[in-house]
């Protein structure tokens, strides 16, 4: 091997070399940026074919963004409630509130019939009452229905199951539902339907109206406007609770032990603080309700003359009263 092959060159000479060279820039290719683009697609419909492929090939197989009929009756529960809740806020100022400020049935009609002007129209009545009313309750005896369907192909299969097999747990939010439901048709029944197929309207029908019905028929109205307050403001908080998704993580034991204690203790007492937070927000939207409703409304004496009479001929006309 040649000697000098071997032979290193020392680092000042390389560096002194590498000095010695004139610096210039990297040339890179020229862009031809005289020629045209393609022209852009006119209207809408020339992006339809490259966004429907696009969609396709990034949803994949069995993500093809379609939704069942439980997705859709879940929002109409839910949307429902929304708008149902936005009357009932306006009825519990104008038939509790008003009345528990004033101390007076006479004093506080009059907000009761402005109030009317806004949810007893003929548009507004339907809208904001009639049509959320059946549509909630309606989605939610379908769903019921649905997932019962669902459970008796799941777990029966080709051999059936009986009419009691394959329903959903009955919970606290659907019983209080039920029962609110009914308690509600009862009070429109006795305070919007009566009256309007007995006189045509209800003009006449207000909180001396309610007042009057305690005092000629004591129990029976104690007895229904108590399971309506306690139902509905039930059933509305813990609705409410669900759909911010607090009523899923309340209860007063655990669903599921993970096997540590410490978690599966602290788990425990916050899902127990949910479940008395929540009773307590229940606790008071009934004891206020009830404080102007039942404290004075209830107590706002006999109507004479012949509104009392016409009173009494509109009572005597519902069954068991």
């Amino acid at each position: 091997m040649d000697s000098d092959s071997l032979r290193t060159k020392g680092s000042q000479e390389t560096l002194a070399s590498l000095m010695q060279l004139d610096p210039s820039p990297i040339e890179s290719p020229r862009l031809n940026t005289e020629k045209a683009l393609p022209p852009l697609p006119e209207h809408d419909e020339d992006l339809e074919p490259l966004v429907k492929s696009r969609s396709r090939s990034a949803t994949g197989v069995g993500l093809s963004g379609s939704h069942g009929a439980a997705y859709y009756l879940t929002r109409i529960q839910r949307y429902s409630s929304y708008t149902f809740s936005l009357f009932a806020g306006l009825h519990l100022a104008t038939t509790s509130i008003i009345p528990l400020v004033a101390q007076s049935v006479p004093s506080s009609e009059s907000y009761l019939l402005l109030a009317r002007e806004i949810y007893q129209t003929p548009l507004s009545e339907p809208l904001l009452v009639g049509l959320p009313v059946v549509a909630h309750v309606g989605s939610g005896l379908v769903l019921r229905f649905l997932r019962r369907q669902h459970n008796v192909r799941r777990y029966w299969g080709a051999y059936g199951a009986d009419l009691r097999s394959g329903w959903p747990q009955f919970s606290y939010i659907a019983a209080s539902g039920y029962g609110f439901a009914v308690a509600l048709a009862a009070h429109v029944f006795v305070n919007r339907g009566l009256p309007l197929a007995v006189e045509g309207d209800s003009a006449n029908i207000g909180l001396a109206y309610v007042a009057h019905g305690f005092v000629r028929h004591r129990l029976t109205s104690w007895a229904a406007y108590t399971a309506l307050l306690g139902l509905g403001c039930g059933h509305m908080i813990w609705g409410w609770a669900k759909w911010f998704g607090l009523a899923q993580g309340a209860g007063w034991k655990l669903e599921r032990h993970t096997g540590n204690a410490t978690a599966d203790r602290q788990t425990k007492k916050k899902r127990r603080r949910r479940l008395l937070i929540i009773n307590a927000v229940v606790v008071v939207a009934t004891a206020v309700w009830a404080a102007g409703g039942l404290g004075v409304v209830a107590r706002g004496g006999e109507t004479p003359g012949w509104v009392g009479r016409l009173y009494d001929g509109l009572y005597a006309r519902i069954p068991g009263f």
